[in-house]
Order: C-alpha cells, then structure tokens, then sequence
C-alpha cells in the first residue's frame, strides 16, 4: 500500500489531500475543524483544509493572524498558538471566500476510540432515561466520525461537532461521555470528545499500514486479507458466469410461464468488510490528524480474544501507530481490560478472555499507557454490559491521575512477583495499600500448581500486602493465577475498592499461542 507525503510551507502535508483540493476552488475544512469544537489547550493547534493551488489562506483568532498559501495539491495549514483556556472564540479563515467558526471553546480534547462497547450509546446505558435527562453540559463537545472504511489514507471523513446537552447526547458514545463528564466535573474546563468507533472490530483494522508494513506480527494478517481479496477477484468472475446463465434460464422460464430460478448471490465483499486490515485508519484516524489532542481512550479486544498472544504485539504497534501520525510524541493513551463475560467455569482451566487481558496488561510497558479493569462489572449473557457509568468513572480515575497529576487511586491491586513459602506460594502486589475483599467474604478466584501443570482452586489469605496461596492437593507449588476465566468468580481489591486485575505467574501456552489469523 503506497503513501506518500509532501513537505508544504514546513509541514508535513498527505499527498491524498490533492483528491479534494483540485476540486475546490474555494477554502475549504475537514470536518473535524467547525462549529463547536474545542481546541486542545496548552499547545499549538492546527488548523488545516485545502483552497485553490497557491491560493492565501488567512486564520484569525484573538489577536492572532496567520497567513499561508495553498500547495500545487492545494493543501495548507497553519499552526495556532495557545490560546487561553475556555471561550467561546471565533475563528475567521478567508481566502476567495470567507469562513467563520463560531462557537470555539479551549479545553482538553481526547479520542474516544474502539469496537462495539465503546461506539455503545447513551441511550442503552444504564439509567438511559435519567443519564440524558441530566446531560446539560455546554462545555463538553461531541464529534462523531461516520462509520468509513476506506483502502488507503483518506483526507476527511463525515462528521461534525455539537454541544452536549438532552438532544445530541444520546446517540453518543457512553463510555466516551461518561470518562469526558468526569473529567468536566473535576477540571472545571472544557472536553471534546472525538468518537470513532466501530462494532466488531479488530485492533489490525486501526492500524497504519506503515505499521502493517514494518511490524513481522502483522504478516500473517496481511496474507490472510490480500488472500481474501485474490479469491474475490475469482468469485466475482464465477459469479458472472453464473448471472450469465440465470438470464437465459429466467428468460426461457419467462417464455414458457414457469417459475423462475433463484438468481445468483453477489458474492461477499472482503474489501467492504471493517475487519479489513488497515481500513478504519484509512478512513476514521488517519483523516482526524493532525488534531491537537491531550490523549486517547480504547474500549477493545473482544473481536481479537481467538488471537489473544499475537495480539501482544499488535496492539502495541497499534499504539505506536497512531503516536508516529501525530508526530511521534507518546500522547497518554488508555485502555479498558475486558469484563467479565460468559458461563462460569466450575473448574480452573484455559481462557481466551483471560489471555487477551494478559495481552492488555503486558501492553503497559509502553509509556503514557494506563489501564481500567472492570473485571466486577461484566454480564455473563452479554457481550456489552450496560454498566458504562463505572467504565467511564474508572478510565477518568486514571486520566486524572496520570495525564492531569492528581494524587488518586486510579488502579486495583496489580500482580508484582511471587515466592515460595513452604507449601505455599506468597504474592505481592502493586497498588497494595488496604488489600481485602470486595464482599467482606474469603478470597476467591485463587488457583494454584505445580509442576505437572494441573490447577487447582485454592485457599487464599490476606497478609499485610500479600496473598498467600496454597492447596492441600498440591504440595510443591510453582505457579497462581487469579480471575483466569472468562467470567471468573473474584473479590480481591485494595482501599480504593477498585478490582484486582487478573493475572497468573506462569507462562506455559495457552489455547491462542499459535493462532495468527481469524477463525
């Protein structure tokens, strides 16, 4: 897949911007720059669109001007300063003709991104009745970028910018919204929150595909869909031959006054598909940059749980992809572990789900990450549980604790290390401070090894900031884990009374070890 970038009036500028600009005689925006947005407070914001080649562009806002002249590809750019926090501003841009935003507000503007239980609405959350009723909030701005799937970069995509209040709010993002109230109730300052979400989605569908490219974890993918194409490319040729003979049966059967045949079935399209590597960067992230932001939020993995050890490389590179689009500096980016979901098991045993909150856990390694466990808040009949409310609530804990420096409690108890003790295997903890149970009962969720593998449940103690573990059917332990199901019964917290996030102390293989393309 070929990209290429022009350097423009000292900018880094998408080549792809010449397929709107040529057109456009006049200046023109993407429509993440309009009405209503918020600008990204602290730094420099740019403000970006295309005009006819060599045309001046000038951006006005306060006391500030900016001019710049449209390229050969008719793209331009210019980079406001600071402004102070909070508005409503005007921006005027003019050049043949003349725009005026109106409505602009400085705050802090993150990205709310992921599959189906962050594109979840309002409006299916918990308390969705009162939740909207309550949602008068000039202060926060809502973008949401249509749904676009796209085989290379594109420049823009559809979307706009309204005011939260009891009308726009509903069909809004509710993890989005309800981590962007938090953040409004106790900074006191302005949110934009840019949702671009899509339902049963993989992480390789979001990432670049200079990231695709470069990163080996991704070639298994990226076979598997130039495969998928190919093979099109032969059904459709089947599926005309097909339509061929159909047309002369049906007008035989029309002479004859039988029935007609079933006609042929078009046949499916991997292009189209949002599980396509690559095609919701092309066309819901990359299209965002180069937005000035505070950081990003992510509510995803279930639709890669069968991949659960490769996805401890793509979603890194993911990451790392969306950093290196807005000029590679590590902007926070946080993330949701998945619930608990599904049947309870009566045994301990192996775990798709379990492994891909592995994958999450281990993916903190990255700077400016952080994590929200909701392990306690899950449905085990279903995939999207309602409760966003405590979703939203605990990605804010940690936004306000990392991004904005409060000291808070914004994690659950953490596995550190283990030792054996005897006949028993003693665990310590990050975030340990007030270890006890969420019920008030014994531990539970404790399973415990040795070394034929075999786990078994085990009796668990709290002391001081440890656990100990250990079983009277294993009498030489090497190895816990804690919550490793997909829907495991568990209550260790801390004093915050946040969610230990599961863990296990070994590394033997799991049921996805060897799995490198969808099922």
């Amino acid at each position: 897949m070929r990209f290429v970038r022009a350097i423009v009036l000292g900018c880094w500028v998408p080549i792809s911007w010449c397929l709107l600009s040529v057109a456009n005689a006049e200046v023109s925006l993407p429509s993440v720059i309009g009405d209503n947005m918020v600008l990204q407070r602290e730094i420099k914001n740019p403000i970006w669109g295309w005009a006819a080649p060599g045309e001046e562009v000038t951006v006005s806002v306060q006391d500030q001007t900016l001019r710049t002249h449209a390229a050969d590809n008719g793209g331009w750019r210019v980079d406001l300063e600071p402004l102070p926090t909070g508005g409503p501003h005007e921006i005027t841009i003019s050049g043949t003709n003349t725009l005026t935003l109106k409505n602009i507000l400085v705050g802090e503007v993150w990205v709310c991104s992921g599959q189906s239980n962050m594109e979840w609405p309002v409006e299916r959350s918990n308390n969705p009745e009162g939740e909207i009723a309550a949602a008068n909030y000039p202060q926060i701005r809502l973008y949401t970028a249509q749904r676009t799937i796209a085989s290379k970069p594109r420049s823009d995509v559809e979307g706009g910018w309204v005011e939260c209040g009891p009308q726009t709010v509903g069909g809004f993002s509710a993890v989005g919204y309800f981590f962007g109230r938090a953040l409004h109730y106790h900074l006191n300052i302005p949110i934009g929150l840019v949702q671009t979400a899509w339902g049963g989605t993989p992480s390789e569908a979001w990432t670049s595909p200079e990231k695709v490219a470069s990163e080996p974890a991704f070639s298994p993918l990226a076979e598997y869909w130039n495969g998928r194409i190919g093979r099109f490319d032969g059904a459709l040729d089947d599926y005309r031959a097909q339509l061929d003979e159909w047309e002369t049966a049906s007008n035989a059967a029309e002479e004859a006054g039988y029935p007609f045949p079933d006609k042929p079935k078009f046949p499916d399209d991997p292009r189209v598909l949002p599980h396509r590597i690559t095609g919701l960067y092309n066309g819901m992230i990359y299209p965002l940059v180069p937005l000035a932001i505070r950081g990003a939020i992510w509510y995803q993995g279930e639709s890669n749980a069968s991949r659960a050890y490769q996805y401890r490389k793509i979603f890194p590179a993911m990451i790392e992809s969306w950093r290196a689009a807005w000029g590679g500096s590590d902007f926070p980016f946080y993330f949701v572990q998945l619930a608990n979901f599904k049947e309870v098991q009566e045994e301990p045993g192996e775990s798709e789900w379990a492994e891909l909150r592995e994958a999450q856990t281990r993916t903190l390694s990255l700077p400016n990450t952080g994590m929200a466990t909701i392990i306690d808040i899950g449905e085990a009949n279903d995939i999207h549980p309602r409760n966003k409310q405590d979703v939203g609530w605990r990605l804010g804990l940690v936004a306000l604790s990392d991004a904005y420096g409060w000291n808070i409690y914004n994690s659950g108890p953490m596995y550190q290390s283990m030792q054996t003790d005897g006949g028993a295997i003693r665990v310590s903890f990050d975030h340990a401070a007030g270890l006890k149970t969420s019920d008030g009962g014994p531990l539970k969720g404790f399973a415990i090894a040795g070394e034929d593998k075999e786990f078994h449940w085990a009796d668990a103690a709290i002391d001081g900031e440890t656990v100990v573990v250990s079983s009277s059917d294993v009498s030489n332990p090497v190895a816990v884990r804690y919550a490793w199901a997909d829907n495991p019964v568990c209550n260790l917290t801390n004093v915050s009374g946040l969610p230990a996030s599961p863990f296990r102390t070994d590394d033997w293989p799991g049921e996805t070890a060897d799995v490198e393309t969808p099922k």
